[in-house]
């Protein structure tokens, strides 16, 4: 088992995987990579659909992948958009995320531009609502 984040495959593996995203709708393609507590990399990019809701994140799509695979632990999450300003995950993808990964786990963006921005799961999302909550509450 390896925690040695590899930043620069994921930042490679996510920019591929963007240029696979299907946003017809949007323009926006986002590509995200995942790095698991095994050392293997997965990826995935955003899939939109006419119907707005039935749209699936990249980030949501990378960690789908990783768990098909039977992975449970995360180190490294960087998402990859051709944008200028460096972009976060969404609300949803936050939530799903802290599903994963620890709250001090890193999560870079990246961009066309070669710039970089790091945060903290717990700085993307505080007090988050984690299998903690669930396995400690008393039941009624």
């Amino acid at each position: 088992m390896t925690t040695n984040i590899q930043w620069a495959e994921l930042a490679r593996a996510a920019k591929a995987a963007s240029e696979q995203a299907y946003a017809p709708y949007s323009k926006f393609p986002v590509g995200v990579a995942v790095q698991a507590k095994s050392g293997k990399i997965y990826s995935g990019c955003n899939v939109e659909n006419a119907s707005y809701g039935g749209t699936i994140c990249a980030e949501r799509n990378a960690i789908a992948a990783a768990v098909v695979a039977g992975e449970r632990e995360f180190v490294g999450l960087m998402v990859y958009t051709p944008q200028e300003q460096l972009t976060p995950p969404c609300g949803i993808c936050r939530q799903v995320i802290a599903e994963f990964f620890t709250p001090d786990s890193p999560v870079r963006s990246c961009n066309h531009l070669e710039q970089q921005q790091e945060w903290t799961l717990e700085q993307l999302l505080p007090s988050a609502f984690t299998p903690l909550f669930l396995a400690n509450s008393k039941k009624f």
